[in-house]
């Protein structure tokens, strides 16, 4: 119940300023001899404490507009306003994760979650007993001094949302977190993404492949079209949380599917003989 209730108010917010703005933003990457249109402009709003995941073909933009969002690379068209504020240079206020963990094999699980409390140059102290509850939240307590060579993927990736969520960002951006995770850790893992998220009401992008993970997860699911990516539906899904894992086999779930795999189908990339 309060879960649905904070949905109501993250619904709500979208009809007011929202918390991210993506307004015509395009990425046309330039070389010497050739250049390449990455994406055609794209208008987004998120509202916040939203959970919204973009789906769509590889090679259609979906990491470059994580990365425009970040403002880790530069748009060629457009702007994105974020709490107000445009993004012209890399934005701090929040977490990134990406498929691969980026773990530093050097430095412990505990000193891993804390890498940007050190590169922030804030009070170790202070967010030392914050690492180590999250990492008890996600099944981790009691291997904050073990290295991530000794770590399985999952596990890894656990320390990896820890680390994003060290310094409190208002923002998530996950760009296939998940794909490189067996089946049964990857369930385990979009479990305690749904979880935390419940928790703390984070504004969340993600980008995945998977329709499945994609339904499971969000709020609302954008589609892009092939290269040049383009926004070309959304889909409000309504399903009641927090989910378990038998709602994959409902009739909603699997219409929100369907639908998914019919626009895929209208862009060629799905064919049955």
């Amino acid at each position: 119940m309060i879960a649905d209730r904070a949905h109501d108010r993250a619904v709500v917010g979208i009809g007011n300023q929202p918390f991210m703005s993506i307004q015509a933003v395009g990425k046309t990457y330039r070389g010497k001899e050739r250049s390449v249109k990455a994406l055609d402009p794209v208008n987004l709003d998120l509202a916040a404490g939203e959970f919204v995941s973009v789906v769509g073909p590889s090679g259609c933009g979906k990491s470059t507009l994580i990365m425009l969002v970040a403002g880790l690379v530069p748009m060629t068209t457009g702007q994105v306003v974020i709490e107000g504020r445009r993004v012209m240079s890399p934005y701090t206020n929040v977490g990134i994760i990406f498929q691969r963990d980026a773990l530093l094999d050097w430095r412990t699980v505990l000193d891993n979650v804390l890498l940007q409390i050190d590169i922030r140059r804030l009070r170790r102290s202070r967010y030392e007993p914050l690492a180590r509850e999250l990492l008890t939240r996600v099944g981790l307590g009691g291997f904050e001094t073990y290295h991530p060579w000794e770590l399985s993927g999952g596990m890894r990736q656990r320390v990896a949302l820890c680390r994003a969520l060290i310094h409190d960002p208002s923002l998530l951006l996950m760009d296939e977190p998940f794909g490189a995770l067996d089946a049964l850790t990857r369930d385990q893992m979009i479990l305690d993404l749904e979880r935390i998220w419940l928790e703390n009401r984070k504004t969340i992008m993600f980008i995945t492949h998977s329709i499945s993970e994609a339904i499971f997860l969000s709020d609302r699911i954008v589609v892009m079209s092939p290269r040049p990516g383009r926004i070309a539906s959304e889909i409000r899904v309504s399903l009641p949380r927090p989910r378990r894992l038998s709602v994959r086999e409902s009739t909603a779930f699997g219409r929100y599917a369907a639908q998914i795999r019919e626009q895929f189908q209208a862009f060629g990339l799905l064919t049955e003989t």
